[in-house]
């Protein structure tokens, strides 16, 4: 009993800390007052805390993933980890780019994600973990879906920000934001990187295939799933160089590619292990 505790400790503990700091930064950062509009950098203390967090819930991850011998997955760590490496890249930008008025908005989901290996449980062991072929194949790909997952919030938050430009509606929430263009920038920075590591991801998978699992790659659901969502992105990062293409096309485009590719992993596994309860 003890030993579930231990194991449920991380996650929970993590989400109820994302969930307290995400209330902390939409007070400081969102909520109005009568106060002049002005910008709150990110305090010391602000940093520190998120950092705790992550390694609270990265010990957690770890602990899942291979406290019991070799290696288990399920898609419930499979968003945790995600939201992970988002809120670790945003506590990293927050170093040289102004995120605080991002955090409203990252960490509640983050919190909600923390928690989902608690809600279930289920985990998998996967096969062939000690192959360094399959581990770059893993490494990328789960780099690659956690920059896409925070390519697809960092396009939900542009497009609120547009929306309140467009509506003239100045707000501490928006003016605590980050300027428009410069958030553009970091998306499509975030994506050229995703996309070169499902390059590798994609690549690594085709290449690795035979000598790990005996078999050349199959025609899954979820590697069809995998190149369509190859695709979306090249097609994005094509018309950006080629057309200019920004804005809500450009928001379209991520949010399209990123439920794709969500679906390739994510929701299959989700398919499998809750609505069919089975655990591969």
């Amino acid at each position: 009993m003890s030993d579930i505790l231990l194991h449920l400790l991380p996650p929970i503990a993590s989400s109820l800390l994302y969930a307290v700091l995400g209330f902390h930064f939409w007070r400081t950062r969102w909520r109005e007052t009568d106060k002049p509009l002005a910008a709150l950098p990110m305090q010391l203390w602000e940093r520190g805390a998120i950092a705790a967090v992550l390694v609270l819930q990265g010990i957690g991850i770890y602990d899942g993933l291979f406290g019991a011998g070799g290696m288990r997955f399920s898609f419930a760590y499979a968003l945790s980890l995600m939201l992970w490496l988002a809120v670790f890249i945003y506590w990293l930008e927050s170093f040289h780019s102004r995120m605080d008025g991002l955090q409203p908005m990252v960490l509640p989901v983050a919190a909600a994600c923390a928690l989902l290996p608690a809600l279930f449980p289920q985990m998998h062991p996967v096969a062939h973990a000690g192959a360094w072929g399959f581990r770059l194949h893993f490494l990328a790909a789960m780099l690659a879906y956690s920059l896409f997952t925070l390519s697809a919030l960092h396009a939900v938050f542009m497009g609120f920000a547009e929306r309140k430009l467009h509506r003239r509606a100045l707000s501490k929430s928006l003016a605590s934001l980050p300027p428009i263009l410069t958030m553009e920038a970091v998306l499509f920075r975030m994506i050229v990187i995703a996309f070169a590591l499902l390059t590798l991801a994609l690549g690594s998978g085709v290449l690795f295939s035979e000598a790990i699992f005996g078999r050349a790659m199959a025609l899954d659901h979820k590697t069809l799933f995998a190149f369509v969502s190859w695709g979306i992105f090249a097609a994005l990062l094509v018309g950006r160089h080629a057309y200019g293409w920004r804005g809500r096309i450009a928001l379209r485009w991520t949010l399209a590619g990123f439920m794709v590719l969500l679906l390739a992993y994510v929701g299959s596994r989700f398919v499998v292990e809750v609505i069919l309860g089975r655990p591969s």
